[in-house]
């Protein structure tokens, strides 16, 4: 390797320590690092796509990011704040009802659909998939 190339790699790997560190201070705000290194954003995703490590170590800052967030918000719940209480249960509390709508899951996941079909509610694309394709029928009503 010539000295020209080792030293833009040096300054590739200077400017991701430089990076980790400013993300870290601004609990994964990439603007806020980038902005702080004077590195765009386009360079930060570019070390992000092409080098495993440094992605690792940016989704470490950012889980770190979230348990500080969370902790927040559990000291909020602590202090009988009923907004973060509510949200709390929208969002970690589904499973035990705490929604406000239903939510379906459209996939069938292998189980057998109902034996209508409201084609009104159809996409077009669909509608037309189905017109060019036909309705093909099987023992189940739809396949």
């Amino acid at each position: 390797m010539n000295q020209k190339t080792v030293k833009a790699m040096n300054n590739v790997k200077h400017n991701k320590k430089r990076l980790l560190i400013a993300l870290n201070k601004s609990l994964g705000i990439v603007t806020t690092a980038c902005k702080t290194c004077d590195v765009s954003r386009g360079t930060f995703y570019n070390y992000m796509n092409n080098d495993p490590e440094f992605k690792k170590e940016v989704d470490d800052i950012e889980n770190i990011a979230l348990d500080f967030v969370e902790s927040k918000l559990l000291n909020q719940i602590q202090d009988d704040n009923t907004t973060a209480t509510i949200f709390y249960l929208k969002t970690k509390g589904k499973h035990r009802g705490y929604v406000e709508r239903q939510e379906f899951d459209h996939t069938t996941k292998g189980d057998k659909l109902g034996d209508t079909i409201d084609y009104s509610k159809l996409k077009t694309e669909t509608l037309k998939d189905l017109v060019e394709n036909g309705f093909n029928q099987s023992d189940d009503g739809v396949s």
